[in-house]
């Protein structure tokens, strides 16, 4: 059997933040490999530094100590093999949703016909066909993100980072969101990786969930979610869902008791 090819490799990452009055360690020896095309969630208590380790990956930030290499090469910056997705809505207001969509390509300098050809392929693809010419202003919050993903997709990076995506939107919205995602994820067999506090999304999302330690930020256990895909929303009312999630609940509230007693 042949090895997975590793995407993503994280070695002894340390963050320390220092501020005038003292100093903060955000993350302290990370080491984790995400493999080609794996779906791979992060949990953890408020502060434990998950989005601090995305956007050391996005080349936001970089680490005090330690590499992170994707496909073989260090990151020391942001480019164009990772596309992120925040929580926010971060679309540019005064372009369409086409053209949103074709930013990326745009800056690269991809050709207009190329670009527009490629935008209308994802456009269809989340369910947006229609609203080519609508500005963000006149979209509902799911259908931002929507936007959203379809720009960081359509720019064809490596490896997908997604912070809290779907944690401004209601219930309902956010279900659908998560399947929407994980059938456009399906199609193009990028590497993902979730930052999220929804229980729940991690793993019905994930192929594991990396359970973060408070601060500062450790990798506590990684939890192999074995459920085969395609998956719908009928597998968060299964026995072995509830299993997981027990198991990742137990964690993070030992997590949050740990930190809050060190207050």
């Amino acid at each position: 059997m042949s090895k997975p090819v590793q995407k993503l490799v994280i070695s002894s990452l340390s963050k320390t933040f220092k501020q005038k009055e003292r100093t903060i360690q955000a993350l302290s020896e990370i080491n984790l490999e995400v493999r080609d095309k794996e779906f791979v969630s992060i949990l953890g208590a408020s502060g434990c530094g998950k989005s601090t380790l995305l956007r050391i990956i996005g080349g936001l930030e970089t680490p005090s100590e330690g590499t992170v290499l994707i496909n073989g090469s260090e990151i020391v910056d942001p480019g164009a093999d990772r596309g992120m997705v925040f929580q926010s809505y971060t679309l540019f207001p005064w372009l369409t949703v086409q053209k949103n969509i074709e930013f990326g390509m745009r800056e690269k300098g991809m050709p207009a016909l190329e670009r527009a050809k490629i935008a209308e392929e994802y456009i269809e693809i989340v369910g947006l066909k229609g609203f080519e010419n609508a500005y963000p202003k006149a979209l509902s919050g799911g259908m931002k993100q929507r936007v959203a993903i379809a720009r960081a997709l359509a720019n064809d990076p490596d490896v997908i980072l997604l912070d809290e995506p779907f944690g401004a939107l209601d219930m309902q919205t956010r279900s659908l969101m998560q399947e929407l995602l994980l059938d456009v994820w399906q199609r193009s067999q990028k590497t993902v990786i979730l930052v999220t506090h929804d229980i729940d999304e991690a793993i019905f999302m994930a192929d594991r969930v990396v359970v973060m330690e408070s601060r500062p930020g450790k990798i506590k256990e990684i939890i192999p979610i074995e459920f085969p895909r395609p998956r719908d929303y009928h597998i968060k009312t299964s026995k072995k869902f509830l299993d997981y999630k027990a198991q990742a609940v137990e964690l993070i509230r030992n997590e949050t008791l740990k930190g809050m007693n060190a207050l």
